[in-house]
């Protein structure tokens, strides 16, 4: 796969109430434990890690990030294809670089940049 799937968001209006929701169903160690209480789930074999945590907004959304090596190219390109820009390229303090679109049928996708 060119562009791999790495990330996968799982968010809600109550971020505590989902990591314990998805810890109890799959018996998910979720560590919440940062300003943010974002919930960061490590990759286990054969799987790509997550996050699960409160929205911004409130809204219940499911998120994959795929791995691109130009953020805004990936941006211009899925424009071009027929998406929206949902946001720019940002950096997540002590995080990776991140921009997320909307598909032309409304599904949301995260971009992250590679190393």
């Amino acid at each position: 796969m060119a562009n791999p799937v790495v990330h996968f968001e799982i968010v809600g209006s109550d971020g505590a109430a989902l990591q314990t929701f998805y810890g109890d169903l799959f018996d998910w160690d979720i560590d919440a434990n940062n300003p943010m209480s974002y919930g960061m789930v490590a990759a286990g074999e054969g799987g790509i890690g997550g996050g699960v945590a409160a929205s911004q907004d409130g809204s219940a959304m499911v998120t994959i990030y795929v791995q691109v090596d130009d953020l805004q190219a990936a941006l211009d390109r899925a424009e071009e294809l027929g998406a929206k820009t949902v946001m720019p390229p940002m950096d997540v303090p002590g995080g990776p670089s991140i921009a997320v679109f909307s598909d032309p049928q409304g599904n949301t996708i995260g971009l992250v940049k590679g190393a």
